[in-house]
C-alpha cells in the first residue's frame, strides 16, 4: 500500500500544475517557513512581484525577513502592504501589519 503524500508533495504539484496560482504560492511559502526559511522567501517574493494584490502575503513575508535578519526590507514590505490592504479595503490586515510595522520601529509601547 502506497504511503499517502505529504501536504508539501500535494502542494508542489498544485504549483506545477498551475505556477501562477496565489494560494497554492502562498501555501508553499507557508510550508517552508519553519523548514527552509530562505526557500519560503523564493515563494513570498514571487507572490510580492506577482501578485501585489495578495494581501496575506506582506505581513509573513515582513516576518520572514525579520527573522532573516533584513529589517529595512522587513519595513518596506509592511509599508507596502498597509498601502494594498487599505485600498483593498481589508482594514483588519491594515490593522494587523500597522502593528507589526510599529513593533519593528519600536514603536509598540503601552497606553499607561
Amino acid at each position: 500500500m502506497e504511503t499517502p503524500p505529504t501536504r508539501l508533495q500535494q502542494l508542489l504539484a498544485f504549483y506545477q500544475d498551475d505556477p501562477n496560482d496565489a494560494f497554492t504560492i502562498y501555501a508553499l511559502a507557508t510550508e517552508y517557513r519553519s523548514t527552509d526559511p530562505p526557500k519560503a522567501w523564493e515563494f513570498y517574493h514571487k507572490l510580492l512581484t506577482e501578485h501585489p494584490e495578495y494581501v496575506g502575503t506582506y505581513y509573513h513575508a515582513g516576518k520572514l525577513l525579520e527573522q532573516l535578519g533584513q529589517p529595512a526590507e522587513a519595513e518596506q514590505v509592511y509599508r507596502t502592504g498597509l498601502t494594498v490592504a487599505r485600498r483593498a479595503g481589508q482594514l483588519h490586515a491594515a490593522s494587523e501589519i500597522q502593528g507589526v510595522l510599529n513593533s519593528l520601529l519600536g514603536l509598540d509601547y503601552e497606553d499607561d
